[in-house]
């Protein structure tokens, strides 16, 4: 049973030295008991009230991790239901299953256009996380043979597929150290699977058709030492997998059942009647609540909106996507290219930027600090006034690229005009399109 605030303060120091970061041992008792801080952060606590706080102050959700190395997956440690509460922490992975059936050259290829793709928005580079191979052939060393040639292809995680203990052997024989997560232990095989999970260091995947089913598994692969556990309710429709993925969120936040409370797979593709449904129940699960979701497809058409939609739902609501203030080259601007300003958020800089290098015509970009807000928010917020401007001219040396005193501001604030002129005696302060569409015919008329 979770303990409420006042049984955690009453296993710590109660000192009160503010050094955990909360001004009393109350308030930090308060944090713990909602998962909200880490009991490592109390430097006075003792090795006794420790252990007793140790279920108390872990997380609600398990974090997991798949792979190794940079591209490795983290899954888990998730703390509220909704996005906007707080936010949402470890990206779903998104992982492409390849049956060991496919001839080596054609799996070969297959597993590079997954680890080559890539696309970049709003300067964030987004891929395709890993491969899933599964044992369809049914023979031990076909299925080793298959993830040979995936890891001599990709350094990406691995999901290995397979029911029979003795082809999850002869795989992980292959696999070695790269940590793969097993799929999937069941009442029929959970012993020889889980003794496979250990001794190798791999996270494994738990199936049953029913909640209960699932804890009382999950309680089994536990007692054998396996902490490293993703779930997966056995559901494949829609209805039923928005039910159960919920169901296990709640469970492991709202009610704290230590049982459920880990990261979970799934499966769209078996669920759907085609890839255009693929791709929907794999957006559901983006949403609620998957740890990481097995793709039978992959075409640009279906990664991109998915690694998209992804993106934006696990991005900190209350921080703003950020570029690096400074002044920006495109198009090798030269000194009497034309100079314009605007904002450090992500989606301005880059709506600007692109029409820009889609003009053709060279230009200076100065990018203002403006905490990541758009143009009209930060000009509101009075994070992007006259000074704030003139100010990151002279920060980033503006005058030693250009031989003139022309700026370029934003349509949207033009009233800044007048004040910019203060701010930069000598300058010819331009006003510039309101819409960044606009941009390229601006520059062609350029003077």
């Amino acid at each position: 049973m979770a303990l409420s605030g006042l049984d955690v303060y009453k296993l710590l120091p109660k000192t009160n030295c503010k050094e955990c970061g909360q001004p009393t041992c109350l308030a930090f008792a308060m944090k713990l008991a909602q998962k909200q801080a880490d009991l490592s952060a109390c430097p006075h606590i003792s090795e006794q009230s420790k252990a007793a706080l140790a279920a108390a102050s872990a997380p609600p959700i398990r974090l997991v991790t798949v792979g190794t190395g940079d591209r490795k997956v983290e899954v888990g440690n998730e703390t509220v239901l909704f996005r906007h509460d707080k936010t949402f922490f470890h990206k779903p992975g998104f992982f492409v299953r390849l049956k060991d059936t496919l001839p080596a050259a054609e799996l070969e290829s297959a597993v590079g256009k997954i680890k080559d793709y890539a696309i970049e928005r709003v300067g964030i580079t987004m891929r395709v996380d890993g491969i899933a191979i599964e044992n369809a052939s049914g023979d031990a060393a076909v299925f080793a043979n298959a993830v040979g040639t995936a890891l001599s292809r990709t350094d990406q995680p691995l999901v290995l597929i397979a029911s029979a203990p003795a082809a999850m052997a002869a795989a992980l024989e292959k696999a070695g150290s790269a940590a793969p997560l097993l799929y999937a232990a069941t009442a029929e095989n959970w012993k020889d699977l889980a003794a496979l999970a250990k001794q190798y260091k791999a996270s494994i995947a738990v199936r049953a058709d029913n909640l209960q089913a699932l804890a009382e598994l999950v309680e089994q692969v536990k007692a054998t030492g396996v902490e490293d556990i993703v779930l997966d309710p056995g559901v494949r429709d829609l209805h039923g997998s928005l039910v159960a993925l919920t169901q296990l969120r709640r469970l492991a936040l709202k009610s704290n059942f230590r049982l459920l409370g880990y990261p979970i797979i799934t499966f769209p593709g078996e669920g759907a009647g085609s890839v255009q449904e693929e791709t929907i129940g794999a957006a559901e699960h983006v949403a609620k609540y998957a740890g990481i979701i097995i793709l039978d497809h992959f075409e640009p058409a279906i990664a991109y909106p998915l690694l998209t939609l992804r993106q934006n739902i696990y991005t900190d609501p209350q921080k703003p996507i950020q570029v690096s203030p400074g002044i920006y080259e495109m198009n090798a601007p030269k000194p009497d290219s034309p100079l314009l300003v605007t904002t450090n958020f992500s989606l301005t800089y880059f709506s600007v930027a692109g029409e820009v290098e889609g003009s053709g015509k060279p230009a200076w970009l100065l990018i203002v600090d403006s905490e990541g807000m758009s143009v009209l928010t930060s000009w509101a917020a009075g994070k992007f006034d006259a000074e704030k401007i003139a100010k990151s001219v002279k920060q980033f040396d503006v005058p030693s690229k250009i031989n003139h005193k022309k700026i370029v501001i934003p349509g949207l604030v033009a009233g800044l005009s007048g004040e910019l002129e203060e701010e930069l005696p000598g300058w010819e302060i331009r006003v510039g399109p309101r819409e960044a569409i606009d941009i390229p015919a601006y520059l062609k008329a350029w003077s």
